[in-house]
């Protein structure tokens, strides 16, 4: 127990060093800008990771449309300030909202579905939005728009936003799965049918952790393209962020907490290095997560933590928890 003990403290001290250290990396004297910009993607890759394994990993709803929240939200920053003049954080939660809004909306539909039809019909989803948007003149069509913030920030403030954002994704996401409706999504995902039979209201518990994934993942989103100054149809819907999402948890980890901040960290560094093989950076990508679905299934940190019996933030929950669900009730 005092080992124990030791070991949760250890951890605690490990992780707010980090979490000091990545703070006042903007200040240092140094030049620090292109370890701000890799930074800086790897918190906002590490957030989308997060709350597509909160989705996929621990409720089992693969979802191949989280791209719908993404190009919400950047669409909702470029409108607020380049067509209103508000301010780029009014854009921010405006798109949060109205992506969790859309998930609440697609949810009456889209939860009538299992397994690869609920998978298919998300990314139908995100493929109608992005030809919406595409013919919409109020959004310039395909010609995309630029966000023009005033004042716009700088690429530190961006840095120090998206590394709150990746913090707070983790933070949810741990206290969610702590809860009683975290451990019916996980009890779900072993045994839905179990789980209902128990008191489980499965289509609350799935819509609530739709919403708070979909949030989030607008907030990222917004991030992303405030960081990048433009967005485009194509990009913002595009199925470019589902691969960077199932690669990330694949590599990391799924159905971990700590295996999206590994995923992420591994794949920023390949994509900077593929960067110049842009012809096949796909296909090594996909090549990578193939060799990795075979020989560690999963993930490269959940192996490790099952073979060292060491959880870094891991959260797991599995169906034998039904049992504690039966005596709540």
């Amino acid at each position: 127990m005092k080992a124990l003990k030791k070991g949760t403290i250890a951890r605690i001290a490990v992780f707010c060093v980090l979490i000091v250290a990545l703070y006042i990396l903007p200040f240092l004297s140094i030049d620090s800008t292109n370890v701000l910009r890799i930074l800086l993607s790897v918190a906002l890759y590490c957030t989308l990771g997060q709350m597509w394994n909160l989705m996929s990993g621990f409720t089992g709803m693969i979802s191949l449309g989280h791209q719908i929240f993404i190009g919400l939200a950047g669409y909702s920053v470029a409108v607020f300030t380049a067509t209103y003049g508000l301010p780029f954080w009014m854009g921010m939660l405006f798109g949060g909202l109205v992506s969790a809004l859309m998930s609440a909306l697609l949810s009456a539909l889209l939860f009538r579905m299992r397994g690869m039809y609920f998978a298919i019909a998300t990314w139908v989803t995100a493929e109608a939005m992005k030809i919406v948007f595409t013919s919409w003149e109020f959004v310039k069509r395909g010609a995309g728009m630029t966000i023009k913030a005033r004042p716009y920030p700088t690429t530190a403030e961006i840095y120090l936003m998206a590394v709150t954002l990746a913090i707070l994704a983790i933070v949810v996401v741990y206290f969610v799965l702590n809860s009683r409706i975290g451990l019916g999504l996980t009890a779900m995902r072993d045994d839905s049918d179990a789980a209902a039979s128990v008191g489980v209201n499965i289509f609350r518990s799935r819509i609530i952790c739709y919403m708070i994934s979909a949030f989030i993942t607008g907030l990222a989103g917004s991030l992303f393209y405030l960081n990048q100054g433009s967005i485009f149809p194509g990009q913002g819907f595009g199925n470019s962020w589902t691969v960077a999402a199932v690669f990330i948890v694949i590599i990391g980890g799924i159905g971990s907490m700590s295996g999206p901040i590994l995923g992420a960290a591994i794949y920023v560094a390949l994509n900077e290095f593929l960067s110049q093989y842009p012809g096949f950076s796909m296909i090594i990508l996909g090549g990578i997560a193939i060799l990795v679905i075979h020989g560690m299934p999963n993930g490269v940190l959940g192996t490790l933590e099952r073979k060292l019996g060491f959880e870094v933030l891991s959260s797991r929950r599995h169906s034998h928890d039904l049992e504690h669900i039966s005596k709540a009730r």
